[in-house]
C-alpha cells in the first residue's frame, strides 16, 4: 500500500485540472493553503466571478485523525475509534451560462489504521463524477457517460453499469423524488472487503480522475458562449437550490468534512453563488424547462445513446 503514490497522483491531478480550467476561463484561480490543527491540511483552488465560471473550486485535502468520525464509521462500525488518514481531490464547477451544466468530481483514498495486535489496516478508494444540466442536450449527456464508461471498461465490463446505477441511486433527492442531474458514475469502499488489490483499485481511481477533463471540458467549451436571458438565469438559480439541498442533507463527503473538523470554507465551496427557492413551482408544460424534468431527470443509458446514428 503506497500512500505516497496516491498523494502524488492527487496533487498532480489538481494541477492538471486547474491548468485546463484556467485556459478555458481566462482568469487565474486563487490558491489557498490551509492546515488542520488535528492533523494534515490541504490546498484550495477557487475562482469566483470568472469569465466562464461563476464559481469553481478544485480542492486537495490530506487529513489525519486519532478517532474515526461518525459519518465514516456509521456503515463500518468495526472501525470506530481507529486512527485514520484520508486524502482526495474534490471539485465543483458552476458555469455562469445556464446552458453549461454544473459538474462535480471526487476521487479519494481512505485508510483506518489498526489499534489492536493482529489487526490490519483497512483501506478503500472512492469517487466518481456527475453532470447537472439546467437545459439538457442529448449529445452532452451521451458524451459525459461515454467517457465515464471508457474510464471503467478496462477494469471489467461490470464496473460501469454497477457504478452508473450507484450514481443514479446516490445523487437522488429523496424528499423531492428526483435525481440531481443526469448522473455519471459513483463508487465507494473499493477494496475495503479485499475484493480487489491495492494497485488495481488505485488504477481504477486514477482512470476516473484522468477522464474528468475529457468528459467535461468539451461540454463546457461547447456551451459557454450560448445566448441566454433572464428566464434561463432564473431557472438556473431555482435548480441550483436542488444542488444545495443535496449537499447539505445527503452528501457523505460534506458530512465527513464537517464532522471531522475540516476547513469549512473549503467544504462549502461547492455551493453555487446565486440560488433561489420558490413555493410549489412547476414548469410550464411543453417548455424547455419542463423538458429537463421529462427527458433528463430520468435515469437512462446515455452511453448507449451515443452509439445510435443521428
Amino acid at each position: 500500500m503506497d500512500t505516497r503514490a496516491v498523494y502524488d497522483y492527487l496533487t498532480g491531478l489538481q494541477d492538471r485540472i486547474i491548468e485546463r480550467m484556467q485556459s478555458i476561463d481566462g482568469m487565474p484561480f486563487r490558491t489557498d493553503s490551509w492546515d488542520r490543527p488535528e492533523g494534515g491540511g490541504g490546498i484550495s483552488r477557487l475562482v469566483e466571478e470568472g469569465n466562464v465560471l461563476e464559481r469553481g473550486g478544485v480542492n486537495f485535502s490530506h487529513v489525519l485523525g486519532s478517532k474515526l468520525p461518525p459519518s465514516a464509521s456509521a456503515h463500518r462500525p468495526e472501525l470506530a475509534g481507529r486512527p485514520w488518514e484520508a486524502m482526495g481531490v474534490s471539485l465543483v464547477l458552476h458555469p455562469r451560462n445556464p446552458y453549461a451544466p454544473t459538474v462535480h468530481m471526487n476521487v479519494r483514498f481512505f485508510v483506518a489504521q489498526p489499534i489492536r495486535e493482529g489487526e490490519q489496516p483497512v483501506w478503500w478508494f472512492g469517487g466518481g463524477m456527475d453532470l447537472t444540466p439546467y437545459y439538457g442536450f442529448d449529445e452532452d449527456a451521451a458524451h459525459f457517460h461515454r467517457e465515464c464508461q471508457s474510464a471503467l471498461d478496462p477494469f471489467g465490463a461490470d464496473y460501469h453499469p454497477r457504478f452508473k446505477a450507484w450514481c443514479d441511486e446516490y445523487f437522488f433527492l429523496k424528499h423531492r423524488g428526483e435525481p440531481r442531474g443526469v448522473g455519471g458514475v459513483f463508487f465507494d469502499d473499493l477494496g475495503a472487503q479485499g475484493e480487489i488489490d491495492f494497485e488495481r483499485a488505485f488504477g481504477l481511481m486514477r482512470s476516473v480522475g484522468d477522464h474528468f477533463l475529457t468528459a467535461y471540458a468539451p461540454i463546457l467549451e461547447r456551451r459557454k458562449d450560448a445566448a441566454y436571458g433572464e428566464r434561463e438565469r432564473d431557472f438556473q438559480a431555482y435548480r441550483r437550490g436542488r444542488y444545495v439541498e443535496f449537499n447539505l442533507v445527503f452528501d457523505r463527503g460534506t458530512l465527513f468534512g464537517l464532522q471531522s473538523g475540516g476547513r469549512t470554507e473549503s467544504i462549502l465551496m461547492s455551493m453555487p453563488p446565486i440560488v433561489k427557492w420558490r413555493y410549489d413551482w412547476t414548469p410550464e408544460p411543453g417548455s424547455a424547462e419542463a423538458k429537463l424534468y421529462e427527458r433528463y431527470l430520468v435515469p437512462r443509458d446515455w452511453a448507449a445513446l451515443a452509439a445510435v446514428p443521428a
